[in-house]
C-alpha cells in the first residue's frame, strides 16, 4: 500500500465527518431532532389510545395491543425520518450545494455518506424515543438479549433502506416542498394497509393479500418476533419469519444505494 494513500483516506474521513457535523448541529435549531423526538410519541397516543379498546374486543393474537402495536410505532417513527432525509437532499440540491460539493477535491460519495450518517443519527433517536413509548405503554421485550438487540438491529436496518431510498428521491426531485408531500402517500398507504395496525383478517378478502405480503408489514412480522410475547404467537425468530424483511431491506439497500452513488458520481463529473 502506498504512503499516499493512508492520508487521502484520512482526509476523506475528515471530509465526511466535517459534511456530517454540518447536518447534525443545527438540527435542534431547525426541528429535525425535535420531529424525530415527537413523531413517535405522537404515534403511540394516535394508534394506541383510540384502538386499544377496540383491538382488545376483537382480538389480535397477542398478550396486548401494545405488544402488537409496537413494530408500526418503530416503523412510522423511522419513516419521518427517511422523510427528513429527502428534505435535507431535495434542499442541497436547490440550493446548489450538491453541485458545489462535486466540484470540491473531496469523494465523490462523500456528501452521501454525510447525508446518510445524520439520518441514521436521527433515526436511532427516533427509535430510542419509540421504544420509550412502548415501556410506557406496556411493551416488553420476552426474547434473548440477542433478540432485543436483533430489534434495534433489524429497525436500524429498515431505517438505512428508507433514509437511502428517500435520499434518492430527494436528490433527483431537487424540490423540498413537493418531496414531502409525495413520500406521506406511500407512507399512509403502505402503513395503515399493513399488519402493523390490525391483522391481515381484518382487511376485506380482496385486500388481504397486500396487507400480508408488502414490506412493512414483513418489517412489522420480523419485529414482532423479535420482541416476542407472553403467549407465544409473536412467531418465530428464524429466516421463515425474518427472511422475507430482510430481503426486502437488502435489495432496497442494494438498488437505492447504487443508484445513489451513480447519481453522486456524475454530478461531480
Amino acid at each position: 500500500m502506498s504512503l499516499l494513500t493512508v492520508p487521502s483516506r484520512i482526509g476523506a474521513i475528515a471530509q465526511w465527518w466535517v459534511l456530517t457535523c454540518r447536518l447534525i448541529r443545527p438540527s435542534w435549531r431547525n426541528g429535525e431532532l425535535v420531529t424525530a423526538v415527537v413523531a413517535p410519541t405522537v404515534f403511540t397516543l394516535g394508534f394506541y389510545v383510540p384502538l386499544n379498546l377496540v383491538m382488545t374486543v376483537y382480538g389480535h393474537g397477542l398478550s396486548s395491543y401494545a405488544q402488537y402495536l409496537m413494530p408500526m410505532i418503530v416503523m412510522q417513527a423511522v419513516a419521518f425520518c427517511a422523510t427528513s432525509a429527502a428534505f435535507r437532499a431535495a434542499s442541497d440540491a436547490k440550493d446548489g450545494l450538491t453541485i458545489r460539493f462535486g466540484s470540491m477535491p473531496m469523494p465523490a460519495v462523500a456528501p452521501l455518506a454525510a447525508r446518510i450518517t445524520a439520518a441514521m443519527y436521527r433515526a436511532a433517536v427516533s427509535l430510542a424515543v419509540a421504544v420509550l413509548c412502548g415501556w410506557v405503554i406496556g411493551v416488553h421485550f420476552y426474547g434473548s438479549w440477542w433478540d432485543t438487540a436483533g430489534f434495534m438491529a433489524f429497525a436500524l436496518l429498515v431505517a438505512l433502506a428508507f433514509c437511502l431510498g428517500a435520499d434518492l428521491i430527494g436528490s433527483l426531485a431537487r424540490s423540498p416542498e413537493a418531496i414531502t408531500q409525495v413520500l406521506i402517500f406511500p407512507q399512509l398507504i403502505l402503513g395503515l394497509v399493513s399488519t402493523g395496525i390490525v391483522p391481515a383478517r381484518q382487511f376485506p378478502s380482496w385486500l388481504q393479500g397486500f396487507a400480508r405480503n408488502q414490506p412493512v408489514s414483513q418489517f412489522v412480522y420480523g419485529l414482532r418476533a423479535l420482541a416476542g410475547d407472553s403467549t407465544g404467537n409473536a412467531g418465530v425468530v428464524g429466516l421463515p419469519v425474518l427472511g422475507p424483511g430482510l430481503a426486502w431491506a437488502a435489495g432496497i439497500l442494494v438498488v437505492c444505494g447504487a443508484l445513489g452513488t451513480v447519481v453522486a458520481v456524475r454530478r461531480s463529473a
